[in-house]
């Protein structure tokens, strides 16, 4: 396999001003220099930090960048991941040392030892010469080891020895190679399920997971989308000599209201497509050829349908979705905070903001709720309002 390391240079990190509207500011845009070359190596090739998620994410990143600490980044396929790991390193301390990209379900259990840690020659059958391995390359950079939920329970021992000595032991050999590498990992895999149902390591887990960066799928973070859109509309433009093409607002709807399931990678290639299809440089809804989906409920099925459709009535689909997305987010947050939470308290509250949203008129709070007055009044008068 080919030592996946390039140089990254002043251009990795790109102020773009390719929002058009969804953000006010420029929004720092990383992508390859060279992604024409580098797609059939890796997957998402851009990322962009637009919607408010996003720039918590980039601010995270810049706190921790400049830090020897491990890093352990999650997120679904498609999102983006080593695109990350790569910012990590372009803004730490070891940016003009090699950055070597690694992914631990490319090989076999039989040579992911020998491909991480070196071998001496004669340590097996066919070894006619040592090789240095992964971590001996990565010296004095960054070693990013892409699908770490994949490793086998075998071999996470040996690297969580590795991660605390800070040396290797090469297959064949007794003799430690010490090593200088800042590890980061990633997996599209739940790590703490994987530590419940005894297929993770939980001191690795732990040992990875000195700061974690979780990644948003592309559906929780929709103001991501039309600057990543545009972006990939630009750059493919570029490569036809066509460089006036422009979305449709048509299209824009179309690309804000999809669920993306396969993230910034699916986005990619729905947008290449329809820059080949587009006519008069400009992309339509029907250009894009999104497939039917049929979108999951956007709130906690505790509430009820009436209650959905007539607090989102008059709100475009966008705003509804990056609300809803982050009260989602919110619950969640909240649960597993480990802090008490009492759900008499939740229904509190939630009755207390439809009375306020409703201007304290029961009778519309009520109906927003899907509630009789009663109940509602019954619930105000627990709250303390009346």
């Amino acid at each position: 396999m080919e030592l996946l390391a390039h140089d990254l240079s002043s251009d990795f990190i790109r102020n773009a001003n390719i929002a058009k509207g969804v953000a006010q500011d420029d929004e720092p845009l990383i992508a390859f220099r060279d992604a024409q070359q580098l797609s059939l190596l890796v997957r998402a090739t851009a990322f962009v930090f637009c919607d408010p998620r996003s720039r918590e994410l980039h601010d995270l990143i810049a706190r921790i960048a400049p830090s020897e600490a491990t890093v352990l980044i999650t997120g679904e396929t498609g999102t983006g991941k080593e695109l990350v790991a790569r910012h990590v390193h372009a803004l730490s301390n070891r940016r003009n040392a090699k950055f070597v990209a690694i992914n631990c379900g490319a090989f076999s259990e039989t040579l992911i030892e020998s491909e991480l840690f070196g071998y001496e020659r004669g340590a097996f059958t066919g070894a006619q010469q040592s090789k240095a391995g992964w971590f001996e390359a990565a010296s004095g950079g960054t070693l990013f080891l892409d699908e770490i939920g994949d490793l086998p329970l075998a071999m996470q021992v040996k690297l969580l020895r590795v991660l605390q000595e800070r040396e290797v032991v090469r297959l064949g050999s007794r003799r430690p190679v010490p090593i200088d590498v800042r590890l980061i990992a990633a997996t599209n895999v739940d790590l703490a399920e994987a530590v419940r149902a005894g297929r993770f390591r939980e001191d690795l887990y732990y040992r990875l997971k000195v700061v974690g960066l979780p990644l948003r799928p592309l559906r929780e973070r929709t103001g991501d989308v039309l600057p990543l859109a545009r972006h990939f509309l630009q750059s493919y433009a570029r490569r036809v000599g066509d460089a006036d093409v422009e979305l449709e607002p048509g299209a824009e709807r179309a690309l804000l209201a999809y669920p993306w399931p396969g993230n910034i990678r699916e986005l990619e290639n729905v947008i290449h497509r329809a820059l080949l299809v587009c006519r008069n440089g400009v992309v339509t809804a029907e250009d894009l050829h999104l497939p039917a989906f049929h979108p999951e409920p956007l709130v906690p099925s505790a509430f009820s349908p009436p209650f959905l459709q007539e607090a989102v009535r008059d709100v475009p689909p966008p705003v509804v979705a990056t609300a809803l997305a982050r009260f989602r987010d919110a619950w969640r947050d909240l649960l597993e905070s480990g802090e008490e939470v009492r759900f008499e308290t939740l229904q509190h509250e939630l009755v207390r903001a439809a009375w306020e949203v409703r201007q304290r008129n029961q009778v519309q709070a009520a109906k927003l709720l899907n509630v009789s007055r009663n109940i509602l009044r019954t619930y105000l008068k627990k709250a303390g309002v009346l």
